[in-house]
This record gives structure tokens, sequence and C-alpha cells, in this order.
């Protein structure tokens, strides 16, 4: 690959965004290309953990991550975020740092699916009332108008989201 790329995986908490970056990770590793992973949940956790979930906040979160993406793409890096990315403006944010190098996959599941793929808890917590601002319940997630790839992930199994994002941004024409 002459160019490195960023692919921002983005949808709701549960879609399979984090999944289908590693697993896109290993098989990208194998094939000797020199690729890093940045996820929303680690950098929550380090780099952003004095961001809230406000709509400034959100925003701010999402341009530290492209920031950072920049930084590793310069350096030659094919760069996996995953984000739940759930504003439009943040996905233009997105594209403002990153311009032609971003590839915009949304990983689209529907509530029920995601509900059911609680792997945090996250979903139990805001059905007891103890989790505010949760994308897609309470704090809105807009559909996106602009995407290089969209992923059912409730209609298509890991190793056929995974053969189409391949496909999609990875084989030579």
């Amino acid at each position: 690959m002459n160019n490195p790329i960023v692919i921002w995986f983005f949808g709701l908490s549960g879609s399979g965004k984090s999944t289908l970056s590693n697993l896109l990770l290993q098989r990208l590793k194998d094939n000797g290309i020199s690729v890093v992973t940045i996820d929303g949940d680690q950098l929550r956790k380090g780099i952003n953990q004095d961001l809230g979930f406000s709509s400034e906040d959100r925003m701010e979160n999402i341009r530290r991550s492209a920031e950072i993406a920049k930084l590793l793409l310069e350096n030659h890096q094919v760069v996996l975020a995953s984000f739940i990315t759930p504003e439009e403006a943040h996905r233009e944010k997105v594209r403002e740092i990153l311009g032609s190098t971003v590839r915009f996959v949304f990983v689209d599941a529907d509530l029920k699916m995601c509900q059911s793929r609680d792997v945090k808890g996250l979903y139990q917590n805001v059905s007891q009332g103890t989790l505010n601002n949760f994308t897609g319940i309470s704090a809105p997630f807009d559909r996106p108008t602009q995407v290089d790839l969209l992923i059912d992930t409730n209609e298509q199994s890991t190793d056929q989201c995974l053969d189409q994002i391949v496909q999609t941004f990875f084989t030579k024409e």
C-alpha cells in the first residue's frame, strides 16, 4: 500500500465497530501492512478522560482522536479508528482534519441487536436510569448521509463484513 489511509468505523455502541477493527488489524498485519488501531474507549481512559458526553465534549473527543489519527498517518501507518461519532458535525470535523485520507465505514445495527451485544452493560445502565446522554437513546445519533462503506452487522456475519471491508479498501484494482 503506497498511501496509508484512516478507516473510521462509526455506529452505535454494540454495532461491531471495535470487533471489525480488531479483526481487520490482524488480517492486515498478517499481510505485512503497517497498521494501528485507536478506539474511543481506550482514549477516554487516557487522553480524553477529562471529557464528558455533552455535544461539545463529544466534538472535542472526536477532534483529538482525528488529530492522533493524523499523526499516525503521517508516520506511514494505516489507522483503524473506532468511535461512535454520533453527529454529522463530528464526521465533518474528521473530514476537515484528515481530508482525502479518511474512509468512513458506517457499522449499522439496529438498537435491539446492539442491546443484545451489550458486553459492557451500558444499555442495562441506561434502562436502570444510571447512565444519561447515551447515544441512540437519550442522545442523538445522526444516520449518515455520506459514507464510503455501509456494513450491516444485523444481516452479515463478521467474516462477510471483514471481507467486504478488505475488498473495498485493500484489494488492488
